[in-house]
């Protein structure tokens, strides 16, 4: 992950740069683990590292692929639903397949965000009328969120408190 980024200019392109160091932000969470940790179930949710970044690619699938580019469920490169499935992951799935997949899901977000204006907006049946401004922006912070769950889990991960 870059540590320099963007920090002035065109109001685009900074809040692009924050949305993919946010995106590097989560993954750096779970990179290098084992397949087991990346598992472990710390919490009583369905939160673990691999499944942070199950959950964050159905999200750039929901936001990119289905409201803003209009593809139904099944036209979506992988699961795309608003519920507690988008945090599955399979046993045949490995964390570099859910790296990658987030890392293509995001790539494609990134190709549809581009079709449209900051100011572009669309109606949502749960949020109103959203531009694309404040897709991005809240895609910034849903992912920002979820690197500090990361970040919580994986220091459980590396250094658990020992009891005395």
């Amino acid at each position: 992950m870059s540590t320099h980024g963007i920090t002035n200019g065109a109001e685009r392109a900074v809040i692009e740069d924050l949305l993919d160091r946010n995106r590097d932000a989560l993954i750096e969470t779970a990179r290098g683990l084992s397949e087991a940790d990346a598992r472990r179930r710390l919490v009583a949710s369905l939160t673990t590292p691999i499944s942070l970044l199950k959950h964050a690619a159905a999200a750039e699938r929901i936001w990119f692929q289905r409201f803003w580019a209009g593809l139904e469920e099944s036209e979506c490169d992988g699961y795309a639903k608003r519920d507690e499935g988008t945090f599955t992951v399979t046993d045949d799935e490995t964390l570099a397949d859910v790296i990658d997949e987030f890392e293509r899901a995001s790539q494609r977000s990134r190709e549809i965000a581009a079709r449209f204006d900051l100011d572009d907006t669309k109606d949502n049946p749960r949020e109103g009328k959203v531009s694309m401004r404040w897709t991005l922006l809240a895609m910034i912070q849903e992912f920002a969120r979820h690197a500090g769950h990361g970040d919580i889990l994986r220091e459980q991960i590396d250094k658990p408190v020992v009891s005395r």
